[in-house]
């Protein structure tokens, strides 16, 4: 093993520029290669392990060829990485890493460097994805039921164009923004579907549970122009995708798959863009050939926190000149919805999260500056001990009525009612520091008693799943003191409250702030958006937009405005082959 590139990268190491599980992985690849062991199998695998915890599903090598890593390490420090046709020879004649089709820890495909159970999940959403697309399901377009379910409006042409789409397609995603009618829109295609077959098997899905709480909320809510007797068989039930699947606890498995599938005519999924590479793939993978999938999603929020950017990449040609045969038919496949309903032409949120969407840093601020109703800019204290004091009056008012909520029931639709939102979990301007300094406030107004550890009126998230008990990654709930008992009570899809002992819960957390990525899939009337006092590559355009749009009513953004300048600027970029193997080289 090349003991030099080694000792550099462990100095790498002590000095926290890259992980324990990077330098590990390092290691072990260069052991597992034995005398093929080299530098640029080091310098790959390092940087394999390095972005696939930054969500890439692989490393585009020509991107890093000859370039300095890490970018924040001193020059003296940094690794410089081979030429391409250098790095790709030495790589190409290594032991350890494969071409397509061979079964190795690491696999190369052109120049994209991979772990083998990441390419696997590509190439097998990208054949799932190919062979729907070529299936035409069997249903006949009523142009009557089509106009009385979507009668002519302008609001609602794209929304009408979107549920043809959906009816010739075995494969159908419908993306836009907040309130642009997305779920209305399914509700109405359901209805279509079930006009012509009321036994139709159909699965409502989302990534989280609160996500498919809100997909059920909404889909109640849906007026709908037709009979009792079809509205009598609507799908009533909302699953989160762990329980669709049918998770096997203690495993990445599920009771679903190939083997086993899922018996459903219809699928839909909600909130695609939080679903993430494994979890999509295993998703296709569990379903029917003849089963119609529809994914309900906004293209322009965050990524998931996993690996990939699954709708992203699916979407990124959907306003692109065709270029290949399989591409005209994946853009036929797509919608994007422009109209919101949420937010009227003169809505502050709806053109403060248009402008940064667009990328027009300029004019969100103009926005955030304005008199509109629903927006407020608060530039951060100089100083950052004096934080909590420019919070203080928000806060207050903010959590007010969760505070004095009285029931289980209560507390939980208040806690709804406002969220403090992050981009940064650690830090003085991340969640876990606000958390506490909005527990010491509280402490002192004497609205909680910080004497227990699971005090009445704790809010708290869910941080890790928890297949027994049926709680997930990201569930939110509140711990209340009810005839003498500590007891934390949480919604489950169907709106259901449930109640636990503290002590049985999975790993969790309090959870007046939160970060923006956690919040997708949820709604609060009023939001604060913190940001931090110092630029961070997690501040992009995608994470403001993503935290602006949480709010329904207003929203409160605390920042500088040289911050959010940059944010507003850089986009996300996850690598992938799934983008260029859907879509072939095309013009954004």
């Amino acid at each position: 093993m090349p003991s030099t590139i080694i000792h550099k990268i462990h100095e790498l190491y002590k000095k926290q520029l890259i992980s324990d599980l990077d330098y590990r992985f390092t290691v072990f690849i260069q052991q597992l290669a034995g005398e093929q062991a080299s530098e640029a199998l080091a310098l790959a695998s390092l940087l394999v392990s390095n972005l696939s915890a930054q969500g890439h599903i692989c490393v585009d090598l020509a991107h890093y060829a000859k370039q300095k890593f890490p970018t924040d390490a001193d020059a003296e420090k940094a690794l410089t990485c081979p030429d391409l046709k250098t790095w790709l020879n030495a790589l190409q004649n290594c032991p350890v890493v494969g071409k397509v089709g061979d079964y190795q820890p690491l696999i190369l495909d052109g120049q994209r460097l991979y772990l083998y159970r990441y390419w696997q999940y590509e190439q097998q959403l990208l054949a799932a994805i190919l062979d729907r697309l070529q299936l035409t399901p069997n249903y006949t377009l009523n142009p009557e039921s089509l106009e009385r379910l979507f009668p002519q409006t302008a609001a609602n042409d794209l929304q009408k164009h979107a549920a043809q789409v959906a009816l010739q397609h075995n494969f159908c995603i419908i993306s836009g923004g907040a309130g642009t009618g997305k779920t209305t829109t399914v509700a109405k295609i359901l209805a279509l579907l079930l006009e012509q077959n009321p036994d139709l098997r159909i699965a409502l899905a989302a990534p989280t549970g609160k996500a498919a709480t809100r997909l059920k909320e909404t889909l109640s809510r849906a007026n709908l122009d037709c009979s009792d007797a079809i509205k009598a068989v609507m799908p009533q039930q909302t699953y989160t995708l762990h329980r669709l699947l049918g998770a096997i606890p203690d495993t990445p498995n599920f009771r679903h798959n190939a083997d086993n599938p899922l018996l459903y005519d219809v699928v839909v999924i909600d909130e695609a863009s939080m679903v993430d590479l494994a979890l999509m793939a295993k998703l296709l993978n569990a379903l029917l050939p003849q089963t119609r999938l529809i994914l309900l999603g906004d293209k322009d929020q965050l990524a998931s926190v996993e690996i990939g950017s699954v709708l992203g990449d699916i979407c990124a040609g959907a306003n692109a000149t065709p270029q290949t045969p399989q591409a005209e038919l994946l853009q036929k496949s797509i919608v994007l919805l422009q109209t919101s309903h949420r937010f009227t032409a003169d809505s502050g949120i709806g053109a403060v999260a248009e402008a940064v969407k667009q990328g027009n840093a300029d004019l969100a601020l103009q926005h955030l500056h304005s008199a509109q109703v629903g927006l407020s800019w608060q530039n951060l204290p100089d100083n950052s001990l004096l934080l909590l004091n420019s919070l203080k009056a928000s806060l207050l008012a903010g959590f007010h009525n969760y505070l004095r909520a009285k029931t289980p029931e209560q507390a939980l639709q208040a806690l709804d009612e406002f969220r403090v939102l992050s981009a940064l979990r650690r830090g003085r301007y991340g969640v876990e520091n606000l958390n506490r300094l909005i527990e010491q406030l509280f402490n002192e107004q004497g609205l909680i008693n910080l004497s227990f550890r699971w005090y009445h009126h704790r809010p708290i998230l869910i941080t890790c799943n928890d297949y027994n008990l049926n709680l997930f990654n990201g569930d939110v709930g509140v711990i209340l003191w009810e005839q003498n008992e500590i007891k934390a009570f949480f919604r489950d899809e169907n709106n259901s409250i449930r109640s636990f002992y503290p002590n049985r819960l999975p790993e969790h957390e309090t959870v007046y702030a939160m970060t923006i990525h956690k919040s997708q899939g949820s709604e609060f009337e009023k939001v604060l958006l913190l940001l931090p006092d110092q630029d961070s590559p997690l501040l992009t355009r995608e994470l403001i937009y993503t935290g602006i749009t949480r709010a329904k009513q207003t929203v409160e953004v605390h920042g500088k405005e040289a911050i959010f300048r940059n944010a507003v600027q850089q986009r996300i970029q996850r690598n992938s082959g799934l983008k260029a193997a859907l879509w072939g080289n095309y013009d954004e």
